[in-house]
């Protein structure tokens, strides 16, 4: 087993990690580190180990072997600082909420289920179904919405949670073009607010371009680095198994001229 040395601000160190289920190695010799206020994007085919990885983040999945420290503690040992957006898959259920109700629930990390809501809580739920778009929607049940409505909800909640690390599965999944354009520039807001991001995504231009790194994944890891210097024709024939178009010179990494101190937890 490997010792990872975790430095001080970086929010998720891995060394030499091998991840995967019930025993079986998905991907393999995994190193890299994240800090305060820096987001990666992980880009691979369907099961290259993009979601796998994210669950061994978030500390529902042991690691297979080698070490990965997150806030320098064990997976799962902070959860009130992580933020985890899985995929949603329909199954025909649908919990018998408002979409307040789910949002709500974004707040619920810091306060337990029986917490009492305070009106900073409040504005904070408002401020982030705002930046979803749902406003309106507040007191419509989840079970009548469209998949991309729940979807925004869903990222409503993310953001209303004022995490330090945000770990999200292809966020835009079901998203049309206004709702894509408002969870980008919540991604900006919550980088510029100091947040650390890790997203699994299939978006090469835009999603990437706002990352300071990307990782591509093909049940190893392909590539690490800058966007562009990592997204390039070589490298996507690698992951994917086909050429890529794209414009390199859209990948301008997103810089904050004035972030936001202090949001962050002990």
């Amino acid at each position: 087993m490997v010792s990872a040395v975790t430095t001080s601000g970086t929010d998720i160190s891995a060394r030499d990690l091998d991840i995967g289920y019930d025993g079986n190695t998905v991907v393999a010799g995994i190193n890299f580190e994240l800090t305060e206020g820096r987001a990666i994007a992980l880009i691979g085919t369907n099961g290259s180990g993009k979601s796998t990885l994210l669950k061994t983040i978030v500390g529902l999945l042991p690691p297979i072997d080698g070490q990965i420290k997150i806030f320098g503690e064990a997976p799962g040992a902070k959860p009130k600082r992580i933020a985890y957006l899985g995929q949603f898959h329909a199954s025909g259920f649908v919990l018998p909420l408002r979409a307040i109700d789910v949002v709500r629930m974004g707040r619920f990390p810091g306060k337990g289920l029986m917490g009492r809501m305070t009106s900073e809580d409040n504005d904070i739920v408002q401020s982030a179904m705002t930046a979803m778009g749902v406003e309106k929607l507040a007191d419509f049940p989840l079970r009548a919405m469209s998949g991309g409505q729940q979807q925004r909800v869903y990222l409503a909640q993310v953001l209303a949670h004022r995490a330090d690390l945000l770990v999200l599965d292809e966020p835009t999944a079901g998203l049309d073009v206004g709702g894509r354009e408002r969870y980008l520039q919540a991604i900006k807001d919550e980088l510029c607010r100091g947040a650390s991001i890790v997203v699994a995504t299939h978006d090469v231009q835009d999603e990437a371009s706002l990352c300071h790194q990307v990782m591509l994944l093909a049940h190893r890891v392909v590539a690490l680095g800058p966007p562009d210097q990592v997204l390039t024709p070589q490298t996507l024939l690698e992951t994917f198994g086909i050429v890529i178009g794209g414009d390199q010179k859209r990948f301008t990494v997103l810089e904050c001229v004035h972030p936001h101190d202090g949001h962050r937890h002990d």
